[in-house]
């Protein structure tokens, strides 16, 4: 009995042992995913498997976009995949990118293919916009005929992917702003803003035939004129401005004029009131003077005396002046 349960004993623990050895070795190796690799036709061994375990590779990664290249008839290999995955690259989207580049009849070999990836592009997007090419549509865009007439327009720009200059070209921004700066120097040389409204087929012409695609990673179609609008007129508006600018300046030279104007007549009365006290000052000194006369001897009396009526015979003089220029002034407003 002992040696029964002992043996018993041991096939259990061998059962167990064997048990978690399959789990250990089914949770490592990916046996499953081995089998549907060669049930697809793709030759592989199980020990690469267990290497892409040891670089910290997910063999799922690698494998199941390496069986969609093989059923699509790309020669691509399990090193170039995983290659590329290690440099941090999407190598489902790659795949993707090459079965439909090959359906497409579009030259693209797998080291483009993963440039482009690592660059940071969406090389599947690429290769549809390809096939399908992308419609971009312009904000309006403002220019000014040479009438001064504000004309705004607003453009769809077709274009295609160019897969050679995906890497290193300008995006779709570039392609605005070029297409933008070409519509308004369009809109600039014309003659009228009537000019363009009868013919704004003549803005997509004159646009597209400067080659603005060149340095993008886009081959542009066509560039159609979906809408024209006018806006305001630029030129009155500026011509306003500018006869508001000349009224200011005309003001400022007035006012500077009739401050000069001012300060010169205040100078003037500042002079004439300076020259009235002079006279008062020098009338001031006359009854000095006379005394200093009296005095010294130098005038008699009778010189004062005469001094006096002459002085009060003026002031009778200037009365009497007074009263007729006063007099003649009132008939006058009689008259009137």
């Amino acid at each position: 009995m002992t040696a029964l349960s002992g043996s018993f004993i041991v096939t259990i623990i061998g059962i167990v042992v064997a048990f978690l050895a399959l789990v250990i070795l089914f949770t490592f190796v990916p046996v499953a995913l081995w089998i549907s690799a060669l049930a697809a036709g793709v030759k592989i061994s199980i020990f690469t498997l267990i290497g892409m375990r040891l670089r910290r590779v997910i063999p799922s990664r690698i494998v199941n976009p390496l069986i969609k290249a093989h059923k699509a008839g790309l020669p691509v290999t399990i090193n170039q995949l995983e290659s590329h995955y290690l440099a941090g690259g999407n190598v489902d989207r790659v795949v993707n990118a090459l079965i439909a580049a090959h359906r497409a009849n579009i030259s693209l070999t797998f080291e483009r293919c993963a440039a482009i990836d690592l660059a940071g592009r969406d090389v599947l997007e690429a290769v549809q916009m390809s096939v399908n090419p992308k419609v971009i549509e312009t904000p309006f865009i403002a220019g000014v005929a040479m009438n001064g007439i504000e004309v705004k327009a607003k453009a769809r720009i077709t274009v295609r992917a160019n897969i050679d200059r995906l890497v290193g070209g300008a995006g779709e921004e570039t392609i605005v702003a070029r297409v933008g700066e070409g519509i308004v120097s369009t809109i600039g040389s014309s003659q009228s803003h009537t000019d363009v409204l009868e013919n704004p087929d003549s803005i997509s012409q004159t646009v597209l035939s400067k080659g603005l695609d060149s340095g993008t990673a886009f081959e542009i179609l066509s560039i159609d004129i979906a809408d024209v609008d006018i806006g305001k007129n630029i030129g009155a508006e500026l011509q306003i401005e500018q006869s508001q600018a000349d009224k200011n300046i005309a003001q400022a030279k007035a006012e500077e004029r009739r401050a000069m104007a001012v300060a010169s007549e205040q100078e003037m009365i500042a002079k004439v009131q300076e020259m009235k006290a002079k006279v008062v000052e020098a009338e001031a000194e006359v009854p000095m003077a006379m005394a200093e006369a009296l005095r010294t001897g130098n005038i008699g009396i009778m010189d004062y005396m005469n001094y006096k009526n002459i002085q009060a015979d003026t002031g009778m003089r200037d009365s009497i002046g007074k009263m007729n220029q006063n007099g003649h002034d009132a008939n006058n407003t009689k008259e009137q």
